[in-house]
């Protein structure tokens, strides 16, 4: 899995028009899924275009600390996992996560369940991402959690406990991924009775949720539920390889270069997601709908172009999250000020990304108002030169890549893109790509 070699920072000179096509990366979400998904099951499982990224590999170094056998296809994205039938070979292990929540959450669920003796651990930012809800759901139920750092965050070890109830209840509105989490290992739990979860309040980014349950039933797991308040895992059933699965193209990268379609006018296609993507991003076209783009759909691919400038918008959010970061980059091309609304979640994320996101658009000349859950972009006249910090955040180095856009209005100026390593997350060859649909020169 070699990594594109990164410059401290990158400038981006005005690009006044971008058109193309891009193959996108596979889905972070999907691919560290499957993988465990994979890994659990009866059988052995071919996933193809896995993501090539440092939250896949932290998942794959991680199952092969655990004892789980896979391969990689030479010359391809395409691995081999020998399923483990939900008995791990390993029962003591030091995980490292990285930054990597896809891995760390369903991972401490599944560890909690199976027993053994695992701490888990990562960079110092994981540190200080929540895990108390998932943590606390499991302890109520007899698994043996405990922080071995701060309360409520990682560090964690995990010793073997005793299953005392088959009703869970998890809190919804801080992230979905302690949901997912705990459906994800809650046919390892429900061996002779069902297991219930029960969502205590809102739950935030539903389509992630469905993404769990797509994946489920492809690994030969149905779940119930009742609206998005109970979730039903009956027992007898077990994961089973699917023989072969193909991980979709990214939907929350796909946001990047669409908006750039948008913003120019394009066209811009992306391949590797279309109409009949599970995965909930792909409704980031209606936002650019919202402010006039134009947005034609295949099976497999997504256009985006314009015939003028975007349209100031007011929406929520909560749905999209990731693809929403793009929409607030985006606002700075829009014809009045726009808010994004229900976006407390952002906070949590692989920095605070409600004051990372105000602070450098405001370096860019925006007026932004920063709330408790909202962010209000009032554009500038003129996007001014600015050197843009990126807070170890793969997302913050890949929209803010937009602000260079547009290049007549700039008179020359240019957008400093620091720390631009950190696309590695997901993307690692981000700006190559976005060079050759801006045909500019990286300095």
């Amino acid at each position: 899995m070699k990594q594109p070699s990164y410059p401290r920072h990158i400038d981006l000179n005005p690009v006044p028009h971008v058109q193309g096509t891009v193959k996108l990366p596979g889905s972070k979400s999907i691919s560290n899924r499957i993988l465990l998904l994979a890994a659990l099951s009866g059988g052995t499982t071919r996933i193809f275009d896995l993501l090539a990224s440092d939250d896949t590999l932290v998942m794959l170094m991680a199952l092969q600390t655990l004892g789980v056998k896979w391969e990689q296809i030479e010359g391809t994205q395409d691995y081999i996992v020998h399923g483990v039938n939900g008995v791990l070979p390993v029962h003591q292990a030091d995980l490292f996560m990285g930054n990597a929540g896809t891995a760390i959450r369903p991972l401490t669920a599944a560890l909690a369940v199976l027993g053994g003796d695992y701490t888990l651990h990562g960079v110092p930012r994981m540190h200080e991402r929540p895990i108390g809800d998932l943590v606390d759901a499991l302890n109520a139920v007899g698994m043996r959690i405990e922080y071995t750092g701060n309360p409520g965050y990682p560090p964690l070890h995990i010793r073997r406990g005793q299953l005392t109830s088959a009703r869970m209840k998890v809190r919804g509105n801080v992230s979905s991924q302690f949901l997912t989490a705990l459906l994800m290992a809650a046919p390892l739990m429900a061996r002779e009775e069902a297991m219930q979860i029960e969502v205590v309040g809102e739950l935030i980014s539903k389509p992630y949720i469905e993404i769990t349950l797509n994946l489920m039933r492809r690994f030969g797991v149905e779940v119930e539920r009742d609206g998005w308040q109970q979730f039903t895992v009956k027992p007898g059933q077990h994961y089973r390889s699917p023989g072969s699965i193909h991980v979709e193209g990214d939907a929350s990268s796909a946001s990047y270069f669409l908006a750039a379609g948008a913003i120019t006018g394009g066209p811009i296609r992306v391949e590797g997601v279309g109409r009949d993507s599970i995965q909930g991003d792909v409704r980031f076209v209606e936002a650019l709908e919202q402010m006039g783009a134009t947005i034609t759909m295949g099976e497999n691919w997504i256009e985006a172009s314009s015939n003028g400038p975007l349209k100031a918008i007011d929406a929520d959010f909560n749905h999209i999250p990731d693809a929403a970061m793009t929409i607030a980059v985006a606002a700075l091309y829009a014809d009045g000020p726009s808010t994004l609304r229900n976006i407390a979640s952002w906070r949590v994320k692989e920095t605070d990304r409600l004051s990372a996101m105000a602070t450098e658009l405001r370096k860019l000349g925006a007026q932004v108002e920063e709330g408790a859950d909202y962010l209000t972009v009032i554009p500038p006249a003129e996007i001014g030169t600015a050197a843009i910090d990126t807070y170890d955040d793969h997302r913050m180095a890949m929209c803010f890549s937009l602000a260079a856009l547009d290049g007549a209005l700039r008179r020359g100026n240019r957008i400093r893109i620091n720390d631009p390593k950190c696309v590695a997350k997901t993307f690692p060859d981000y700006f190559d790509v976005f060079k050759k649909i801006a045909e500019q020169t990286l300095i």
